[in-house]
């Protein structure tokens, strides 16, 4: 199941991709991660940047609760990267709100601060 560039019409209507969003939103991070991927494999980009992202950050969000804030930190400044790369699509997501969260967080650990001073990253639809 692919896209051409540009068209995420596969993506939005697909059940995995809101069980995807379910999942990160009740904090099931290894799960999510899993959701995301399994759509990642599938698609094309832009698209496929963007579901990177999402899943990496899902993965850091798994780190923090391991205690890895090492690893936490490297994946949330991965997952930024790809979701502010020009180009890459929204999917229906609020993803600057994403962003937002993720940047206070990760600006947290950098400190060698609590990331949890900051709200759960938390995925929104656009409005």
């Amino acid at each position: 199941m692919t896209s051409s560039l540009g068209d995420i019409s596969y993506v939005l209507p697909d059940q995995r991709f809101e069980k995807a969003i379910g999942l990160f939103n009740t904090g099931q991070w290894y799960s999510a991660h899993d959701a995301f991927e399994e759509l990642w494999h599938e698609s094309d980009y832009p698209e496929r940047s963007t579901l990177q992202g999402l899943l990496q950050i899902a993965v850091a969000q798994f780190h923090l609760q391991q205690g890895n804030k090492n690893g936490a930190t490297i994946l949330y400044g991965e997952g930024l990267g790809r979701l502010k790369k020009i180009g890459s699509p929204d999917l229906g997501l609020d993803i600057e709100k994403l962003c937002e969260c993720v940047n206070q967080r990760l600006l947290l650990l950098q400190k060698h601060e609590d990331p949890d001073r900051y709200a759960t990253p938390y995925i929104h639809k656009r409005k």
